[in-house]
C-alpha cells in the first residue's frame, strides 16, 4: 500500500485526445513523466510532433503522435486503425479534444451546436466506442481500464458567458460519463469526468487575458488551476488508487462551484 505503488502508472500505454496542447499537454506530461507510453492526437500535427519531441526529452516514458481531426467521423476510425497497428491494448483513454463558441442569445448560430456538440459530446462516445476492445484487452478485476473524460464546471454552474453550446455539452459529457460507468464497468473499465475549473489553456487564454483578477478573486483558493492540479488527479483515477472509482465527476476548480456570492 505505499505510495509508489499506489499511484504507478509505469508501463501503462495512454491515449489523450488534444494532448498537445492545454490542459491535454498537462495530462500527456503527468503520463510520460510517471514512465507511460502515450499516443497524442489531434488535427495540428505540428503541434503534435512538437508536444512528442519535448516529452521524449524526458527520457522516462515515450510519447507518440497519431494526428487527427475529431470533427471528422472517418478521422477518428483511422486513428483506431492506426493504434492498432502498433498496440494491442490501451489501458488508460482520455478524450479532452473540445471547443468552444461564445456568442449572444440573439445572436447564437446553430452551427455553433452543431460543431461544439459534435467534437465536445458525440466524439467523447465514438472515440470511446472505437477504443473499448483495446480497453478490455488491458482490463482485469483488480486493475481496470480507464476511461477519463475531461468535462468542465460549466456543466455543473450556470457560466456568466453566453457559451450555450459548451456548457450543455459538458453536462452532456458528466452524464454521458456516468452511463457509460455502468455499461463498461460490466467490462471491467471504469469511466470517470474532471469537471475542470479554469486552467492555462488555449481555450482559456483570452479569458485569462482580460478577467484573470476577477476569475482569482472568486476561487476560493485564489488561484488558477496548475499542470501539477490536473495530472495528479487523472494520474490518481488511472493507478491502482483510482480502481474502485467508477461514475465520478470529480470536480477540480479550487472551489469555484461551491463558493458563494451573496
Amino acid at each position: 500500500m505505499d505510495v509508489s505503488n499506489l499511484f504507478n502508472v509505469k508501463g501503462k500505454i495512454v491515449l489523450v485526445t488534444g494532448g498537445a496542447k492545454g490542459i491535454g499537454r498537462m495530462i500527456s506530461e503527468g503520463f510520460v513523466t510517471n514512465g507511460a507510453t502515450v499516443y497524442i492526437s489531434s488535427r495540428d500535427a505540428r503541434s503534435c510532433d512538437q508536444a512528442c519531441t519535448e516529452l521524449n526529452s524526458l527520457g522516462r516514458g515515450k510519447a507518440i503522435a497519431i494526428p487527427a481531426d475529431f470533427y471528422k467521423e472517418a478521422d477518428v476510425k483511422k486513428l483506431a486503425e492506426e493504434f492498432g497497428k502498433r498496440e494491442s491494448k490501451l489501458h488508460v483513454l482520455v478524450s479532452n479534444s473540445g471547443s468552444n463558441w461564445g456568442a449572444p442569445y440573439d445572436e447564437y448560430p446553430e452551427s455553433a451546436w452543431t460543431r461544439v456538440l459534435t467534437l465536445n459530446l458525440q466524439r467523447v462516445f465514438t472515440v470511446t466506442q472505437l477504443m473499448t476492445k483495446y480497453l478490455e484487452a488491458a482490463a482485469s478485476a483488480e486493475d481496470p481500464s480507464r476511461v477519463i473524460n475531461i468535462g468542465s464546471v460549466d456543466g455543473i454552474r450556470v457560466p456568466e458567458l453566453e457559451t450555450f453550446a459548451y456548457s450543455s455539452s459538458k453536462a452532456g459529457v458528466h452524464h454521458l460519463t456516468k452511463v457509460l460507468a455502468n455499461h463498461l464497468g460490466r467490462k471491467n473499465i471504469t469511466s470517470n469526468a474532471l469537471a475542470c475549473g479554469p486552467f492555462e489553456s488555449k481555450m482559456m487564454a483570452a479569458t485569462l487575458s482580460q478577467f484573470r483578477d476577477a476569475i482569482e478573486s472568486g476561487i476560493p483558493l485564489g488561484r488558477i488551476g496548475s499542470p501539477q492540479d490536473v495530472a495528479g488527479a487523472t494520474l490518481f483515477l488511472a493507478s491502482r488508487a483510482g480502481a474502485y472509482v467508477n461514475g465520478a465527476v470529480l470536480t477540480l476548480d479550487g472551489g469555484t462551484v461551491v463558493s458563494s456570492k451573496l
